[in-house]
């Protein structure tokens, strides 16, 4: 039962350009939300420095940091409470001082969280120069 014997028939086609319009749009949203967890995961050694020693300034503010995590500002040992707190404690270490510069000395153990702690505590006491020292390497 063919009714339609003489006509011509056209053939389906799947149109591929809104295909293409979505998978650009998928594929520029999964490029943009990506997060590259590569670098998590590589096996850091952290530097030594071979630079010169640097001159004392009068202008520092000296804050040590342990392997336990307790911390020394000026040669005066200080409990870490909250942000809030520490940072109080760097602006009476910096007293009058005209931009003083945080030294941070950090032992080759202490967690990252203790040092982070003291650069938050100076970006609350508006103390924006921070600088760390390190160690010579041993072979020379």
């Amino acid at each position: 039962m063919n009714f339609q014997r003489g006509r011509y028939r056209e053939e389906p086609e799947i149109n591929l350009v809104p295909l293409i319009d979505v998978m650009m749009v998928i594929l520029i949203f999964l490029m943009i939300t990506t997060t590259y967890s590569r670098y998590t995961e590589l096996q850091i050694n952290l530097p030594t420095a071979d630079a010169q020693r640097q001159a004392e300034r009068t202008n520092e503010i000296s804050v040590l940091v342990n392997a336990q995590g307790a911390y020394v500002i000026n040669k005066t040992p200080t409990a870490y409470a909250d942000a809030e707190q520490f940072a109080a404690e760097l602006r009476r270490a910096g007293g009058t001082l005209k931009e003083p510069v945080i030294v941070i000395t950090a032992d080759a153990n202490a967690t990252h969280q203790a040092v982070v702690r003291v650069m938050e505590a100076a970006r609350l006491a508006g103390l924006a120069q921070i600088t760390f020292t390190t160690a010579r390497p041993n072979n020379k």
